[in-house]
């Protein structure tokens, strides 16, 4: 029941973590559409911004011992990758 429990839990830490990585990816897709470039500071600013509460979250998540720290890793590298894909597509307009 307990190892349940803990299998429950690390898989609702990774489910809210790759949702709020989502989020991220989202946000700056509508920010690049609709609003600004890339090179624009304030793009610049929300997109560190939101990359650092991101990391914040996976290092708790995994000093809990709810997501081991190769997955958290993995995690921030793929959304670094889709970003950096976004962001290359965006200034070849």
């Amino acid at each position: 029941m307990a190892s349940e429990m803990l299998i429950n839990h690390r898989e609702k830490a990774y489910a809210l973590l790759k949702a709020d990585a989502d989020k991220i990816l989202k946000l700056i897709k509508v920010q690049m559409d609709n609003l600004t470039m890339p090179q624009c500071p304030l793009y610049e600013e929300v997109l560190d911004t939101q990359m650092f509460g991101l990391s914040r979250e996976i290092d708790f998540a995994v000093r809990l011992g709810l997501v081991e720290e190769i997955e958290g890793k993995a995690l921030l590298e793929a959304l670094e990758r889709e970003l950096s894909i976004l962001h290359d597509a965006s200034t070849k307009k």
